[in-house]
């Protein structure tokens, strides 16, 4: 039997919990194993019910006594250490640039809107994606993100994400510890790497970035590597 995806979602409005519940439920491959309302009970309620991924609104309150917002910005990177398996999908009604790059920044892999219909519809389907190490964005999120950058005032693919990707090229069965090792990196750095470098190439998933990377001559184009190798 596939094992499946344990879910847990942090969100304070009770009618939003329950329709992504009812979303969630619909899926055999996904199982909704805690629910918190609250910041502060978010890190119990993984120890007690270890997930896969945290769905995690961007705008909750800290505790019942404490209406202030839950600080994701230090939660998230903080969870990745904790979890290095984990992914986090970021939902919000906020479309501020600054903002949605940050949780990006943070470790993210993901940042879906409220309003986008779609995308909750797709709700289990973008779980199974980020929990295998795609990312989701929000089709007004990404372009938010992405208003002001050309690719003539910043490259495409940074260096290190050109190396990240060069290395996923080479070794394309490596899981994320394996090749935080051979980049001498931690594995929440590979995660941001590699997020980012899907983020900029507009894909979802590590093959599909390493296709494109080749494909732009980002990275060694899989024919010349053969070449090489033929001509050795």
């Amino acid at each position: 039997m596939t094992k499946k995806i344990r879910v847990v979602v942090l969100e304070d409005y009770q009618l939003t919990l329950d329709g992504y519940a009812a979303r969630l439920g619909k899926s055999p491959d996904v199982e909704l194993v805690g629910m918190a309302s609250f910041g502060e009970d978010l890190e119990p309620m993984l120890v007690e019910h270890p997930a896969d991924v945290v769905i995690l609104d961007v705008n909750v309150p800290t505790s019942p006594d404490n209406a202030n917002p839950y600080p994701i910005m230090h939660v998230i990177p903080r969870l990745l250490q904790m979890y290095p398996k984990m992914a986090v999908l970021a939902i919000s009604m906020l479309t501020e640039r600054s903002l949605i790059k940050a949780v990006m920044e943070a470790g993210a892999n993901g940042y879906i809107l409220k309003d986008d219909n779609a995308a909750i519809r797709e709700l289990p389907a973008i779980v199974q994606s980020v929990a295998g190490g795609g990312i989701y964005l929000s089709q007004k999120a990404h372009q938010e993100l992405f208003r002001r950058r050309t690719r003539e005032q910043q490259p495409l693919l940074t260096p290190r994400q050109q190396q990240a990707l060069s290395i996923c090229a080479s070794y394309p069965d490596c899981t994320t510890e394996e090749l935080a090792e051979k980049l001498g990196v931690s594995n929440s750095t590979v995660r941001n790497l590699l997020s980012g470098a899907y983020l900029r190439l507009g894909v979802r998933n590590r093959a599909a970035a390493i296709a494109k990377a080749q494909q732009m001559g980002l990275i060694t184009p899989m024919q010349q590597m053969s070449l090489a190798a033929r001509a050795k």
